[in-house]
């Protein structure tokens, strides 16, 4: 690895925006290390980096659990010394139904993923980032655009997004003092496993089951990509990147 390279964490970096975003730092030269829950899946992310894979490192992670994410950075420190760039995007959600219907477990898993976990690698990442020399980086959250406006049967998914936003927020403010930025990117319908469903259709707002636009995942690892880009005396704070014609505004 080049001394000159900047050191990022991509959590759920076995697939989807994780995979995509982590594969966009390597080709542009980032040292990335890979947090993902199963190593199988990491695997695939570094064969799909080719040569860039040199300056990869997969770790299976669990970012709900404290000890799990400690022993990630921990590993980040020693291989790679320092650490300029996390993207807490790992998350999950919980089955499509009412309310009223969902378990506690259910709940808690969401939570625990989505929100503390995001909480749990901010936290490591403010003890390195605040410690190294040149103090400071950058940590962007994936808030999705249920950071804003839900969709039908999604209350905890909706939920822990909503509060990613007060994470960023009190990020951004108590970073500052050690030279931390950090932004938050709301994601709408970026063509990934996850929203192949999508296009067979989905619940809206008026009960209706429709098919919605879905962009190309590019997009999204191009944002993520200038984000990264800007000195640390600048910040994205809130960035939304959408398919045009995506129910949105409104859910319609």
């Amino acid at each position: 690895m080049s001394s000159e390279a900047k050191v990022a964490v991509v959590t759920g970096a076995g697939s989807g925006i994780g995979k995509h975003a982590a594969l966009a730092l390597l080709g542009e030269g980032y040292a990335v290390a890979l947090a993902g829950r199963r190593m199988e899946r990491l695997e695939e992310t570094l064969a799909a980096a080719g040569a860039d894979a040199e300056r990869a490192l997969a770790i299976e992670t669990d970012v709900g659990d404290p000890q799990s994410v400690a022993a990630l950075f921990a590993a980040v420190k020693q291989r790679f010394a320092r650490l300029d760039l996390l993207f807490n995007n790992a998350g999950t959600g919980a089955p499509g139904i009412g309310l009223e219907d969902l378990s506690p477990e259910q709940w808690q898993k969401v939570v625990d993923a989505n929100l503390s976990g995001a909480f749990y690698c901010t936290q490591e990442a403010f003890r390195m980032m605040k410690s190294q020399d040149p103090m400071g980086g950058r940590i962007i959250n994936n808030g999705s655009v249920s950071a804003t406006t839900p969709r039908p049967n999604s209350a905890p998914y909706t939920a822990t997004k909503h509060a990613i936003t007060g994470l960023t927020k009190s990020t951004s403010l108590d970073g500052r003092k050690y030279d931390i930025a950090c932004g938050q990117i709301d994601i709408g319908n970026a063509g990934t496993e996850m929203t192949q469903r999508m296009s067979q259709g989905v619940p809206q707002a008026n009960g209706e089951i429709a098919n919605e636009p879905i962009m190309d995942v590019d997009n999204v690892s191009q944002a993520i990509l200038y984000m990264a880009s800007l000195p640390l005396d600048a910040n994205v704070q809130f960035l939304t990147v959408m398919a045009t014609k995506m129910p949105f505004i409104g859910r319609g």
